[in-house]
């Protein structure tokens, strides 16, 4: 199938060498041996003899990894191609991690990095985020994570290796991978190599991270995860942004985005008091089933058990919570208002350069002719869907508009988002 062509959901798409892999895993389980173990320490100790070293920088990870491993070992019902992506994914996160602690033990001048006045743009997914952060990351001024960076972070990017780095190309290929396990994918939610990613990447090196739930069936551990303390994650995070930016590779401000940091707005501004914090809203109801629609893709590639009403219930549920929890902290953050700025989906859609501007006057950026000619070719050249369009319903995942609705009242009237 092309990815220029509309995209429906539906069975989890299998190329022959996966269904026969898949296979054998199934004939392994069915006589009881699991070929790979997610067992942690076995996993921990497999990134330890990668790297050469041991330090991880403390231990505020192993929870979190033993319990996503548990989930998804006991919850996540994984083919045998799902359970190569839980041990690579975990290892690679793990090598990740450990690289960057050696490196900063070897580099001690990183913490003397400073970040100053970040920009976070946060809300639920779907709203605009994705282009108000592309638009942005058009101005010199600005710097974001990329992609590549965040999976490949050792050494940090220089200048003259920012632009032509052989873990770009690394990194695409990775992700063309998994836009042909996936077809649709891409439609829906474009990547690529050299844009920037969201902030759930670098959490996941902690195993706190929303990413994981999204890609694998791990109710356990996003229950966990929902009530956890994130302070030193958000610390990883902020000490992560020093090792990125150390290389040189430098913008007046970082913009970075997530809707992880909903429920976490009081620890983002307690490790960066300074932020400013860019809100985007839309109707609770349209971004559920939404987001549903991209975990079925996603989860697809891992599992041949696609439960769409399952899904469409964890992600009302879970959605609830996070808006709930982030419109008590808007409340109680009232008076720091000068950090704020809300935007409505319609308004980003009607005119995303408009909102752009709004933003800059805001918190007081300098925007020239020049970058905003930059943010107009941007537009021109990225229509929404050169990659294919992407179909679903609210009612393939049992997700009723009107009676789902209810949960939301409070938050839809507290910003309007009433049509």
């Amino acid at each position: 199938m092309s990815r220029a062509t509309e995209i429906r959901v539906g069975e989890p798409h299998r190329p022959l060498p996966v269904k026969v892999m898949n296979f054998i895993g199934r004939a392994a389980h069915a006589i009881g041996v699991e070929p790979i173990s997610f067992d942690p320490e076995r996993l921990i100790h497999r990134a330890v003899k990668k790297v050469g070293s041991s330090d991880f920088g403390g231990d505020d990870f192993r929870e979190g990894l033993s319990r996503f491993l548990r989930s998804a070992d006991r919850e996540g019902e994984l083919t045998l191609l799902g359970r190569l992506m839980v041990q690579s994914y975990t290892t690679d996160n793990l090598v990740n991690r450990l690289r960057l602690v050696e490196w900063r033990k070897q580099h001690p001048e990183v913490e003397r990095e400073e970040i100053v006045q970040p920009l976070f743009i946060i809300g639920l997914p779907r709203t605009g985020t994705t282009i108000l952060h592309s638009l942005l990351e058009q101005d010199p001024a600005t710097r974001s994570l990329l992609a590549w960076e965040i999976q490949h972070p050792v050494p940090p990017a220089t200048p003259e290796t920012f632009e032509d780095n052989p873990r770009i190309a690394v990194m695409q290929k990775k992700l063309e991978q998994l836009f042909e396990l996936v077809p649709g994918f891409e439609a829906m939610h474009p990547m690529h190599a050299r844009q920037p990613e969201e902030c759930v990447a670098v959490f996941t090196q902690c195993f706190m991270s929303e990413q994981l739930q999204v890609q694998f069936n791990v109710p356990s551990y996003q229950a966990w995860l929902d009530d956890s303390n994130m302070h030193s994650t958000y610390e990883y995070h902020r000490r992560f942004l020093q090792h990125v930016q150390s290389g040189g590779v430098r913008g007046g401000r970082w913009v970075l985005k997530s809707p992880a940091h909903l429920n976490n707005i009081d620890t983002l501004l307690d490790v960066y008091p300074d932020a400013r914090i860019v809100h985007t809203h839309r109707d609770p109801i349209k971004v559920c089933a939404s987001v549903a629609s991209l975990t079925a893709m996603l989860r697809s590639a891992s599992t041949d058990h696609i439960d769409f009403h399952e899904i469409g219930r964890q992600q009302l549920e879970w959605w609830a919570k996070l808006v709930a929890q982030s419109l008590e902290q808007r409340k109680r953050l009232a008076d720091r208002g000068d950090q704020f700025f809300d935007v409505k989906l319609r308004e980003t859609v009607a005119d995303p350069l408009d909102v752009v501007r709004r933003i800059y006057e805001k918190f007081g950026y300098a925007l020239s002719d020049e970058v905003d000619a930059r943010m107009r070719s941007f537009m021109e050249n990225h229509s929404r869907d050169r990659h294919g369009s992407h179909t679903y319903a609210p009612e393939d995942f049992g997700i009723d508009p009107v009676r789902d609705r209810a949960q939301f009242e409070e938050y839809i009237e507290y910003f309007g988002l009433q049509e």
